[in-house]
Protein backbone atom coordinates (compact mmCIF):
# COMPACT_ATOMS: atom_id res chain seq x y z
CA UNK A 1 0.00 0.00 0.00
CA UNK A 2 1.37 3.40 -0.97
CA UNK A 3 1.66 6.07 1.67
CA UNK A 4 -0.58 9.15 1.33
CA UNK A 5 0.74 11.68 -1.19
CA UNK A 6 0.10 14.54 1.28
CA UNK A 7 0.92 15.07 4.93
CA UNK A 8 -2.72 15.38 6.01
CA UNK A 9 -2.61 12.41 8.34
CA UNK A 10 -5.57 11.57 10.55
CA UNK A 11 -6.75 8.69 12.75
CA UNK A 12 -7.58 5.71 10.58
CA UNK A 13 -4.87 6.43 8.01
CA UNK A 14 -2.95 3.29 7.03
CA UNK A 15 0.77 3.33 6.33
CA UNK A 16 3.45 0.80 5.55
CA UNK A 17 6.55 1.56 7.63
CA UNK A 18 9.77 -0.07 8.82
CA UNK A 19 10.50 -0.15 12.54
CA UNK A 20 13.87 1.41 13.31
CA UNK A 21 14.33 0.72 17.03
CA UNK A 22 12.61 0.52 20.41
CA UNK A 23 12.20 3.86 22.20
CA UNK A 24 10.91 4.97 25.64
CA UNK A 25 7.48 3.58 26.37
CA UNK A 26 8.33 0.36 24.58
CA UNK A 27 7.19 1.66 21.19
CA UNK A 28 8.84 0.88 17.91
CA UNK A 29 9.69 4.08 16.06
CA UNK A 30 9.17 4.47 12.33
CA UNK A 31 9.12 7.38 9.90
CA UNK A 32 6.82 8.40 7.07
CA UNK A 33 6.78 11.64 5.09
CA UNK A 34 6.73 14.48 7.65
CA UNK A 35 5.59 12.04 10.34
CA UNK A 36 7.16 10.16 13.24
CA UNK A 37 5.18 7.05 14.09
CA UNK A 38 5.24 5.21 17.42
CA UNK A 39 4.06 1.63 16.95
CA UNK A 40 2.96 -0.67 19.76
CA UNK A 41 4.26 -4.26 20.06
CA UNK A 42 6.77 -3.86 17.23
CA UNK A 43 10.25 -5.32 16.74
CA UNK A 44 13.18 -3.47 15.14
CA UNK A 45 13.33 -4.47 11.47
CA UNK A 46 9.61 -5.27 11.14
CA UNK A 47 8.01 -4.05 7.92
CA UNK A 48 4.42 -3.45 9.00
CA UNK A 49 1.10 -2.06 7.88
CA UNK A 50 -0.13 0.20 10.66
CA UNK A 51 -3.31 2.12 11.40
CA UNK A 52 -2.88 5.55 12.96
CA UNK A 53 -4.82 5.83 16.22
CA UNK A 54 -3.79 9.29 17.42
CA UNK A 55 -2.21 12.12 15.46
CA UNK A 56 -0.79 15.32 16.89
CA UNK A 57 1.19 17.55 14.60
CA UNK A 58 3.96 15.48 13.06
CA UNK A 59 3.68 12.66 15.59
CA UNK A 60 1.34 9.69 15.57
CA UNK A 61 0.68 6.55 17.60
CA UNK A 62 -0.28 3.45 15.67
CA UNK A 63 -1.31 -0.20 15.93
CA UNK A 64 -0.07 -2.99 13.69
CA UNK A 65 -2.65 -4.35 11.26
CA UNK A 66 -0.32 -6.83 9.58
CA UNK A 67 3.36 -7.73 9.50
CA UNK A 68 4.53 -7.73 5.91
CA UNK A 69 8.12 -8.64 6.74
CA UNK A 70 9.17 -10.22 10.02
CA UNK A 71 12.17 -8.85 11.86
CA UNK A 72 14.91 -11.37 12.68
CA UNK A 73 14.65 -9.94 16.22
CA UNK A 74 11.03 -11.02 16.60
CA UNK A 75 10.38 -14.02 18.86
CA UNK A 76 7.40 -16.04 20.08
CA UNK A 77 5.55 -14.43 23.03
CA UNK A 78 5.33 -16.82 26.02
CA UNK A 79 1.83 -15.64 26.97
CA UNK A 80 -1.34 -16.37 25.03
CA UNK A 81 -2.84 -13.04 26.15
CA UNK A 82 0.00 -10.98 24.73
CA UNK A 83 -1.34 -8.23 22.50
CA UNK A 84 -4.68 -8.25 24.29
CA UNK A 85 -3.61 -7.84 27.91
CA UNK A 86 -2.11 -4.47 28.81
CA UNK A 87 0.39 -5.91 31.27
CA UNK A 88 3.37 -6.73 29.02
CA UNK A 89 4.58 -4.95 25.90
CA UNK A 90 7.96 -6.51 25.00
CA UNK A 91 7.16 -10.21 24.77
CA UNK A 92 7.59 -10.00 21.00
CA UNK A 93 11.34 -9.78 21.64
CA UNK A 94 13.54 -12.63 22.95
CA UNK A 95 14.85 -11.80 26.42
CA UNK A 96 18.42 -10.93 25.37
CA UNK A 97 17.04 -8.54 22.77
CA UNK A 98 14.80 -6.94 25.41
CA UNK A 99 17.88 -6.20 27.51
CA UNK A 100 19.81 -4.53 24.69
CA UNK A 101 16.72 -2.51 23.71
CA UNK A 102 16.39 -1.23 27.28
CA UNK A 103 20.02 -0.15 27.41
CA UNK A 104 19.41 1.78 24.18
CA UNK A 105 16.37 3.43 25.78
CA UNK A 106 18.35 4.50 28.86
CA UNK A 107 21.19 5.92 26.76
CA UNK A 108 18.75 7.65 24.42
CA UNK A 109 16.91 9.29 27.34
CA UNK A 110 20.13 10.46 28.98
CA UNK A 111 21.37 11.95 25.71
CA UNK A 112 18.13 13.41 24.35
CA UNK A 113 16.70 14.79 27.61
CA UNK A 114 19.78 15.32 29.77
CA UNK A 115 22.43 15.96 27.09
CA UNK A 116 24.49 13.30 28.88
CA UNK A 117 26.57 10.84 26.89
CA UNK A 118 27.24 7.76 29.02
CA UNK A 119 28.62 4.70 27.29
CA UNK A 120 28.92 1.10 28.45
CA UNK A 121 26.04 1.12 30.92
CA UNK A 122 25.99 -2.33 32.58
CA UNK A 123 22.72 -4.24 32.52
CA UNK A 124 21.91 -6.64 35.36
CA UNK A 125 19.51 -9.20 33.92
CA UNK A 126 16.75 -10.82 35.92
CA UNK A 127 17.61 -14.42 36.94
CA UNK A 128 13.97 -15.13 36.12
CA UNK A 129 12.64 -13.63 32.88
CA UNK A 130 9.35 -15.39 33.71
CA UNK A 131 7.68 -16.27 37.03
CA UNK A 132 9.50 -13.34 38.64
CA UNK A 133 6.69 -10.97 39.55
CA UNK A 134 6.13 -10.89 43.33
CA UNK A 135 3.66 -7.99 43.36
CA UNK A 136 0.45 -7.72 41.37
CA UNK A 137 -2.66 -5.60 40.95
CA UNK A 138 -5.67 -7.45 39.56
CA UNK A 139 -9.04 -6.27 38.32
CA UNK A 140 -12.18 -8.33 38.80
CA UNK A 141 -15.87 -8.25 37.81
CA UNK A 142 -18.06 -10.30 40.16
CA UNK A 143 -20.95 -10.44 37.66
CA UNK A 144 -19.00 -11.87 34.74
CA UNK A 145 -16.50 -13.77 36.89
CA UNK A 146 -13.62 -12.23 34.92
CA UNK A 147 -10.40 -11.52 36.77
CA UNK A 148 -7.01 -10.45 35.51
CA UNK A 149 -5.66 -7.23 34.00
CA UNK A 150 -7.04 -4.42 31.89
CA UNK A 151 -7.15 -4.94 28.17
CA UNK A 152 -4.74 -2.75 26.23
CA UNK A 153 -6.05 0.81 25.83
CA UNK A 154 -9.30 0.07 27.67
CA UNK A 155 -10.86 -0.70 31.06
CA UNK A 156 -12.24 -4.04 29.92
CA UNK A 157 -10.93 -6.95 31.99
CA UNK A 158 -8.94 -9.75 30.35
CA UNK A 159 -9.91 -12.98 32.11
CA UNK A 160 -6.54 -14.60 32.86
CA UNK A 161 -6.31 -18.30 33.67
CA UNK A 162 -2.50 -18.21 33.91
CA UNK A 163 0.01 -15.35 33.99
CA UNK A 164 3.52 -16.53 33.06
CA UNK A 165 5.31 -13.56 34.63
CA UNK A 166 3.75 -14.10 38.07
CA UNK A 167 5.59 -15.86 40.85
CA UNK A 168 3.88 -19.29 41.13
CA UNK A 169 2.49 -18.43 44.57
CA UNK A 170 0.79 -15.34 43.15
CA UNK A 171 -0.43 -17.17 40.05
CA UNK A 172 -2.03 -19.78 42.29
CA UNK A 173 -3.65 -17.00 44.34
CA UNK A 174 -5.02 -15.37 41.19
CA UNK A 175 -6.62 -18.65 40.12
CA UNK A 176 -8.11 -19.24 43.58
CA UNK A 177 -9.70 -15.80 43.69
CA UNK A 178 -10.89 -16.13 40.12
CA UNK A 179 -12.62 -19.45 40.88
CA UNK A 180 -14.36 -17.94 43.92
CA UNK A 181 -15.70 -14.81 42.21
CA UNK A 182 -19.05 -16.32 41.28
CA UNK A 183 -19.77 -17.05 44.94
CA UNK A 184 -19.00 -13.55 46.18
CA UNK A 185 -22.17 -11.56 46.83
CA UNK A 186 -21.11 -9.21 49.62
CA UNK A 187 -18.41 -7.41 47.65
CA UNK A 188 -18.85 -4.68 45.08
CA UNK A 189 -19.34 -5.46 41.41
CA UNK A 190 -15.90 -4.14 40.40
CA UNK A 191 -12.91 -5.12 42.51
CA UNK A 192 -9.29 -4.09 42.70
CA UNK A 193 -7.09 -6.70 44.36
CA UNK A 194 -3.47 -6.10 45.37
CA UNK A 195 -1.21 -9.01 46.22
CA UNK A 196 2.40 -9.58 47.26
CA UNK A 197 4.47 -12.58 48.19
CA UNK A 198 7.50 -12.95 50.44
CA UNK A 199 10.65 -15.02 50.53
CA UNK A 200 8.86 -18.10 51.90
CA UNK A 201 6.00 -18.06 49.38
CA UNK A 202 3.44 -16.62 51.81
CA UNK A 203 0.96 -14.26 50.12
CA UNK A 204 -0.58 -11.00 51.33
CA UNK A 205 -3.81 -9.89 49.65
CA UNK A 206 -5.71 -6.62 50.01
CA UNK A 207 -8.95 -5.30 48.55
CA UNK A 208 -10.89 -2.32 49.87
CA UNK A 209 -14.08 -4.25 49.14
CA UNK A 210 -13.05 -7.29 51.20
CA UNK A 211 -13.67 -7.64 54.96
CA UNK A 212 -10.78 -10.10 55.23
CA UNK A 213 -7.73 -8.83 57.16
CA UNK A 214 -4.53 -8.25 55.19
CA UNK A 215 -1.76 -10.59 56.31
CA UNK A 216 1.91 -9.65 56.37
CA UNK A 217 4.83 -11.15 54.46
CA UNK A 218 8.59 -10.92 54.88
CA UNK A 219 11.56 -10.74 52.53
CA UNK A 220 15.13 -11.57 53.48
CA UNK A 221 17.65 -9.68 51.36
CA UNK A 222 20.91 -7.72 51.70
CA UNK A 223 21.41 -9.18 55.18
CA UNK A 224 18.12 -7.72 56.44
CA UNK A 225 14.53 -8.83 56.92
CA UNK A 226 11.75 -6.59 55.64
CA UNK A 227 8.14 -7.06 56.71
CA UNK A 228 5.30 -5.43 54.75
CA UNK A 229 1.88 -6.21 53.29
CA UNK A 230 0.00 -5.83 50.01
CA UNK A 231 -0.99 -2.24 50.90
CA UNK A 232 2.62 -1.03 50.96
CA UNK A 233 5.14 -0.84 48.17
CA UNK A 234 8.03 -3.26 47.93
CA UNK A 235 10.07 -4.10 44.83
CA UNK A 236 8.23 -6.62 42.66
CA UNK A 237 11.16 -8.81 41.61
CA UNK A 238 12.73 -10.40 44.68
CA UNK A 239 15.46 -12.07 42.61
CA UNK A 240 17.07 -8.64 42.05
CA UNK A 241 16.44 -6.87 45.37
CA UNK A 242 19.90 -7.65 46.69
CA UNK A 243 21.59 -6.42 43.50
CA UNK A 244 19.47 -3.26 43.63
CA UNK A 245 20.52 -2.49 47.21
CA UNK A 246 24.15 -3.20 46.31
CA UNK A 247 24.01 -0.90 43.26
CA UNK A 248 22.35 1.93 45.18
CA UNK A 249 24.39 1.87 48.39
CA UNK A 250 27.71 0.32 47.31
CA UNK A 251 30.33 0.55 50.04
CA UNK A 252 29.46 4.08 51.06
CA UNK A 253 29.72 5.03 54.73
CA UNK A 254 29.92 8.12 56.92
CA UNK A 255 28.26 10.09 59.66
CA UNK A 256 24.82 10.89 58.27
CA UNK A 257 22.71 9.50 55.40
CA UNK A 258 19.36 10.79 54.18
CA UNK A 259 17.04 8.23 52.50
CA UNK A 260 14.23 10.00 50.61
CA UNK A 261 11.09 8.07 49.57
CA UNK A 262 12.33 5.33 51.90
CA UNK A 263 9.28 3.03 51.84
CA UNK A 264 9.55 0.21 54.38
CA UNK A 265 13.31 0.74 54.74
CA UNK A 266 14.81 -1.23 51.86
CA UNK A 267 17.82 1.09 51.67
CA UNK A 268 17.54 2.66 55.13
CA UNK A 269 18.36 -0.51 57.04
CA UNK A 270 21.57 -1.36 55.12
CA UNK A 271 22.65 2.28 55.33
CA UNK A 272 22.13 2.28 59.10
CA UNK A 273 24.78 -0.45 59.36
CA UNK A 274 27.37 1.91 57.84
CA UNK A 275 26.35 5.40 58.92
CA UNK A 276 26.27 6.85 62.41
CA UNK A 277 22.80 8.22 61.80
CA UNK A 278 20.21 7.68 59.06
CA UNK A 279 16.98 9.59 58.41
CA UNK A 280 14.25 8.10 56.21
CA UNK A 281 11.39 10.11 54.73
CA UNK A 282 8.21 8.63 53.25
CA UNK A 283 4.68 10.04 52.77
CA UNK A 284 2.92 6.66 53.09
CA UNK A 285 2.16 6.25 56.79
CA UNK A 286 1.68 2.51 56.56
CA UNK A 287 5.09 2.12 54.94
CA UNK A 288 6.58 4.16 57.79
CA UNK A 289 4.85 1.86 60.28
CA UNK A 290 6.67 -1.09 58.73
CA UNK A 291 9.94 0.85 58.43
CA UNK A 292 9.88 1.49 62.18
CA UNK A 293 9.11 -2.17 62.88
CA UNK A 294 11.84 -3.37 60.53
CA UNK A 295 14.39 -1.06 62.14
CA UNK A 296 13.36 -2.18 65.64
CA UNK A 297 13.52 -5.87 64.71
CA UNK A 298 16.98 -5.27 63.25
CA UNK A 299 18.14 -3.53 66.43
CA UNK A 300 18.92 -0.31 64.58
CA UNK A 301 18.41 2.55 67.02
CA UNK A 302 20.28 4.99 64.76
CA UNK A 303 17.53 5.07 62.12
CA UNK A 304 14.75 7.65 62.37
CA UNK A 305 11.91 7.80 59.87
CA UNK A 306 9.37 10.53 59.15
CA UNK A 307 5.86 10.05 57.74
CA UNK A 308 5.94 13.17 55.61
CA UNK A 309 6.14 14.27 52.00
CA UNK A 310 9.75 14.65 50.88
CA UNK A 311 9.34 18.25 49.69
CA UNK A 312 7.66 19.29 52.92
CA UNK A 313 10.34 17.59 55.00
CA UNK A 314 13.19 19.22 53.10
CA UNK A 315 11.72 22.73 53.17
CA UNK A 316 9.85 22.80 56.50
CA UNK A 317 12.41 20.98 58.64
CA UNK A 318 16.14 21.18 59.09
CA UNK A 319 17.33 18.03 57.27
CA UNK A 320 20.87 18.47 58.62
CA UNK A 321 24.07 18.10 56.63
CA UNK A 322 24.06 14.62 55.09
CA UNK A 323 27.19 12.99 53.71
CA UNK A 324 25.06 10.81 51.47
CA UNK A 325 21.58 11.26 49.98
CA UNK A 326 19.67 8.39 48.40
CA UNK A 327 16.43 9.06 46.59
CA UNK A 328 14.04 6.52 45.09
CA UNK A 329 11.03 8.57 43.93
CA UNK A 330 7.83 7.12 42.44
CA UNK A 331 7.39 6.87 38.69
CA UNK A 332 6.25 10.51 38.45
CA UNK A 333 9.59 11.63 39.87
CA UNK A 334 10.55 14.12 42.55
CA UNK A 335 8.30 16.94 43.67
CA UNK A 336 9.01 20.50 42.58
CA UNK A 337 12.31 21.95 43.80
CA UNK A 338 13.42 18.75 45.60
CA UNK A 339 16.57 18.51 43.46
CA UNK A 340 17.28 22.20 44.06
CA UNK A 341 17.00 21.66 47.81
CA UNK A 342 19.29 18.62 47.71
CA UNK A 343 21.89 20.72 45.90
CA UNK A 344 21.71 23.27 48.70
CA UNK A 345 22.49 20.50 51.22
CA UNK A 346 25.66 19.70 49.23
CA UNK A 347 26.06 16.03 50.22
CA UNK A 348 29.35 14.42 49.27
CA UNK A 349 27.56 11.60 47.41
CA UNK A 350 24.13 11.07 45.87
CA UNK A 351 22.47 7.85 44.74
CA UNK A 352 19.41 8.18 42.49
CA UNK A 353 17.17 5.14 41.92
CA UNK A 354 14.71 5.66 39.07
CA UNK A 355 12.09 3.57 37.32
CA UNK A 356 11.69 6.08 34.47
CA UNK A 357 14.82 6.89 32.41
CA UNK A 358 13.29 10.17 31.26
CA UNK A 359 12.83 11.44 34.82
CA UNK A 360 16.33 10.25 35.69
CA UNK A 361 17.80 12.13 32.72
CA UNK A 362 16.00 15.33 33.67
CA UNK A 363 17.20 15.25 37.28
CA UNK A 364 20.74 14.10 36.47
CA UNK A 365 21.09 17.14 34.23
CA UNK A 366 20.11 19.35 37.18
CA UNK A 367 22.55 17.59 39.49
CA UNK A 368 25.42 17.84 37.01
CA UNK A 369 24.69 21.52 36.45
CA UNK A 370 24.67 21.88 40.23
CA UNK A 371 28.23 20.65 40.61
CA UNK A 372 28.06 16.85 40.66
CA UNK A 373 29.84 14.35 38.43
CA UNK A 374 28.31 11.00 37.47
CA UNK A 375 30.38 8.09 38.75
CA UNK A 376 28.23 5.30 37.33
CA UNK A 377 24.87 4.41 35.82
CA UNK A 378 23.61 0.85 36.24
CA UNK A 379 20.48 -0.67 34.72
CA UNK A 380 18.59 -3.53 36.39
CA UNK A 381 15.86 -5.45 34.61
CA UNK A 382 13.34 -5.65 37.43
CA UNK A 383 10.48 -5.85 34.93
CA UNK A 384 11.16 -8.46 32.21
CA UNK A 385 8.69 -8.65 29.31
CA UNK A 386 7.76 -4.97 29.83
CA UNK A 387 9.37 -1.70 28.77
CA UNK A 388 9.94 -0.66 32.39
CA UNK A 389 13.49 -0.60 33.73
CA UNK A 390 15.15 0.36 36.99
CA UNK A 391 18.26 2.54 36.77
CA UNK A 392 20.69 3.58 39.50
CA UNK A 393 22.98 6.59 39.14
CA UNK A 394 25.78 7.33 41.60
CA UNK A 395 27.19 10.87 41.81
CA UNK A 396 29.94 12.69 43.69
CA UNK A 397 30.22 16.39 44.38
CA UNK A 398 32.87 17.82 42.10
Amino acid sequence: MENPPTTNYEPGTRLEVTIEKIVPGGYGIAFAKDLTVFVSLAAPGDRVLVRLERVKGRTAFAEIESINELSPDRGVPPCKYFGTCGGCDLQQLPYERQLSAKIDVVQDSLHRIGNLNIENIPMIASPKPLEYRTRALWRADTRSGNMGYYKRNSHDIVDVDHCPILDPALDETLQRFRSELSGIVAWEEKLVVEAATGSDGAVSVYSAASPEPTTEVSVKAAGEEFTFDARTFFQGNLSLVERLVESATGNTSGKYALDLYCGVGLFSLPLARRFTHVTGVESNERAIYFANRNAKNAGLANLRVFAEGVARFLFDRDPGEPDFVLLDPPRAGTEKNVIKRILSLAPRQISYVACDPAILARDLRRLVDGGYSIDSVTALDLFPQTHHIETVARLTRS
